[in-house]
């Protein structure tokens, strides 16, 4: 599991059909003292906005059964999004 700060919507006219009617979020990966550390495109199943910091499931193993698959072009889940962290 991993923390993010939702950046933007990607938008891809050709892709898998697995991703048809889905929502892919670009996140900024966020450091422990708040600093970004690269980013993920993840699929959104939790309706995440721009700005809203998340946690993300970014193992692919875990992330397809999320969706009952046992193979498929997936990667990162948002799962939740944070509240707040103590």
């Amino acid at each position: 599991m991993k923390i993010a700060r939702v950046a933007g919507t990607v938008v891809s006219p050709v892709s898998h059909p697995f991703f048809e009617g889905k929502r892919l979020l670009l996140c900024d990966l966020v450091d422990t003292d708040g600093s970004t550390q690269g980013y993920v495109i993840a699929v959104d199943v939790v309706d995440a906005g721009v700005g809203d910091e998340v946690l993300i499931c970014d193992e692919g193993s875990s992330a397809r059964q999320i969706f009952a698959l046992s193979t498929g072009p997936i990667r990162a889940v948002i799962v939740g999004i944070i509240d707040e962290i103590s």
